[in-house]
């Protein structure tokens, strides 16, 4: 069953994403999330202020 994640989960696996050094693979496994998943949010948010903090 899918899990519904909060906008703040999103912004925060994002926020990991992009600025932690570690590959968005290891990101969407860390957070038990798909990677296309995962690139979707990052997409996403490309524009938001969680990219440009």
């Amino acid at each position: 069953m899918r899990m519904k994640r909060t906008d703040e989960f999103r912004s925060e696996a994002v926020r990991i994403a992009l600025t932690s050094g570690l590959t968005r693979k290891q990101v969407a496994s860390d957070l038990g999330v798909g990677l296309s998943t995962l690139n979707k949010w990052v997409t996403a948010h490309r524009d938001t202020e969680v990219v440009s903090d």
